[in-house]
């Protein structure tokens, strides 16, 4: 079961990796906007919650307090996105203008923020845990911090920046991927209970 869990973890950061970076052409005018391109949008971070799971899990011995809230604040934040893109994709383009606008400046608007901040939040912490760890590829860390922080902000830092930040991200999203394919062929380490669930 743990192995499996780990390979198909693995399996989807690379699929979120793919669909950010798929994402990043269509917003930069390289890919066009087709029904496909639009339709997978919403899969990035939903696969990204199944490969951030994975990687807490096997962390999760050595993550302590703030890898577990990093992973809460991280999967809250991923959830959230994947309902905001989910809308942005497939109920704003059957509304008018000023119907959205009307959204966004009351509660859908303050409900985008926060989930912004929980996932920023959570990408920190989570990355920082992780980080002591020493159990993930530091570089992969880092490139996903680096590139989700303003993945995260997405009204609030320029296109190029936001998109550059997905790519980023997805470069770190695959190199972590790697890192928890080979782990589905390592054995526990004695004396070490592996997480509820993943045995």
């Amino acid at each position: 079961m743990r192995s499996s869990f780990y390979r198909a973890a693995s399996v989807a950061g690379f699929a979120c990796a793919a669909i950010l970076l798929v994402n990043v052409a269509r917003r930069g005018g390289l890919l066009p906007e087709t029904a496909v391109t639009h339709a997978i949008a919403p899969l990035a971070p939903l696969t990204g919650l199944l490969t951030v799971t994975g990687l807490y899990l096997l962390i999760s011995g050595r993550a302590g307090g703030l890898g577990l809230a990093g992973y809460l604040l991280n999967a809250a934040g991923l959830a959230g996105a994947f309902a905001i893109e989910y809308t942005l994709h497939f109920v704003f383009p059957y509304l008018g203008r000023p119907v959205i606008a009307g959204l966004l400046t009351v509660g859908t608007g303050r409900a985008f923020l926060v989930t912004s901040v929980v996932l920023l939040a959570g990408v920190v912490s989570f990355g920082a845990a992780a980080l002591r760890t020493r159990a993930l590829p530091a570089a992969g860390i880092v490139l996903y911090m680096a590139g989700m922080i303003p993945g995260s902000l997405r009204n609030a830092v320029p296109p190029p920046v936001y998109l550059a930040g997905l790519a980023v991200a997805a470069i770190g999203i695959a190199w972590l991927s790697t890192r928890l394919w080979r782990a589905a062929d390592e054995p526990v380490p004695a004396g070490v209970t592996a997480p509820a669930g993943a045995v």
